[in-house]
């Protein structure tokens, strides 16, 4: 049973009806034997880049599709009901753009965004280190200027495409300041001195290439700095406010397909003479899956919806990661309650659902890091406006 979807355009609509059938018929079959064998599928996201699934919600003017955050994440939904890694992995790629969309000069965007967003090229994005994950602040790698170049060298950790991205996004520190010391690079895949280490070994996400990336004498033009020098640090905050919404996309969606076979499963399987289903103990805990799922759905689609309006949406991002990746392991936990034995095993997709779920808790910043934002939120006298089409009354 599907999600039930409304939105504003035929045109959204079509696009939603398309990614749905696209991720039945080209991910489902090969999702369970990449994620057993830990085989990137590159291939699949060349086929998602010509589609124009990997520039939705860039404009087109760069070569993006020019759709609604609102829109935009309920492909990432469509995509990880069938295959997270992949859904995944279009919102880091939609990640790893965001500074130069948001940042860049409109000389660099039209310069490079169009090759970004065009389907041919995957990007990855660099920010957590080995001493400075949930405090980007903290961050030891250098770039130093040196003429019309930048020196990069340091190490990045949890590189998500490390290794088979064609540009990474950098950030790196241009002086000791923690505020205003970071700076962000656009650097090229071929750059001399890059080099990933062995993919790391995950329990879930296996088909996502997760590596350390190593920036050894690096060289950097500097008109590939994002932004100003010292911008880096807010550029990284603006950067994730968004990548929270995509991960939050994606637990959803990993929800609604662990649901959708959970209730599959309920309606055949029989004991005592009746469908599973039909028993109320596991029928209450469907209920609450079900119930779980349109609460993380409707709370990411309104922070969404602050988005498209240009309107703050730091806290609302943090919420919405917060409630939808809590629930995703929840869901997916009861899901392989509902299948029993059989939930167990590897026949069928519910426990690796179940593994992938546990990383949604934890990636762009972890669910502790959610609440010291939306706690600090409640701490500063501003909200309880009310919003027309984006004007304050």
């Amino acid at each position: 049973m599907p999600a039930t979807r409304t939105v504003q355009t035929e045109e959204a609509a079509d696009l939603l009806q398309l990614t749905r059938t696209f991720a039945s018929k080209e991910l489902s079959p090969k999702a369970a034997a990449d994620e057993a064998d830990g085989t990137f599928p590159r291939d699949l996201f060349r086929t998602l880049g010509r589609s124009g699934l990997l520039g939705l919600p860039y404009p087109e003017e760069y070569g993006g599709a020019g759709q609604p955050y609102e829109v935009y994440l309920q492909v990432l939904e469509e995509l990880a009901a069938e295959w997270s890694s992949i859904a995944v992995g279009v919102s880091v790629h939609a990640l790893s753009c965001f500074p130069l969309a948001a940042f860049g000069t409109e000389e660099q965007r039209r310069k490079w965004l169009p090759d970004m967003l065009g389907g041919e090229l995957l990007g990855a994005y660099c920010l957590s280190e080995p001493h400075a994950g949930s405090d980007p602040a903290a961050m030891r790698t250098r770039a130093v200027r040196d003429g019309d170049h930048y020196v990069l060298d340091g190490v990045k950790a949890w590189t998500t495409h490390g290794g088979h991205a064609d540009f990474y996004t950098v950030m790196a520190r241009t002086s000791d300041d923690r505020t205003h010391g970071t700076s962000c690079f656009l650097v090229p895949a071929d750059a001399p001195g890059l080099s990933a280490d062995p993919p790391e070994r995950k329990m879930g996400l296996t088909g996502s290439a997760t590596a350390t990336m190593r920036l050894e004498g690096v060289r950097v033009p500097i008109e590939r700095r994002i932004g100003e020098e010292g911008q880096g640090l807010r550029i990284a905050l603006a950067s994730l406010d968004s990548g929270r919404l995509g991960i939050a996309a994606v637990a959803t969606g990993l929800a609604q397909g662990a649901f959708d076979h959970a209730v599959r499963y309920a309606r055949e399987r029989e004991t005592f003479g009746k469908p599973i289903i039909d028993h109320q103990g596991l029928a209450f805990v469907l209920a609450d899956m079900g119930a779980a799922i349109h609460s993380a759905r409707a709370t990411t689609l309104a922070a969404a919806r602050l988005k498209d309006q240009g309107l703050p949406f730091t806290s609302e991002a943090s919420i919405a990661k917060l409630v939808a990746t809590d629930n995703a392991m929840k869901v997916t936990t009861d899901a392989v309650q509902v299948l029993g034995g059989y939930g167990y095993t590897r026949d069928f997709p519910v426990e690796r659902y179940m593994r992938e779920a546990k990383v949604m808790q934890i990636f762009e910043g972890t669910n502790q890091i959610q609440r010291m934002v939306i706690s600090r939120a409640l701490s500063r006298p501003d909200g309880g406006t009310v919003t027309v089409l984006g004007k304050e009354t």
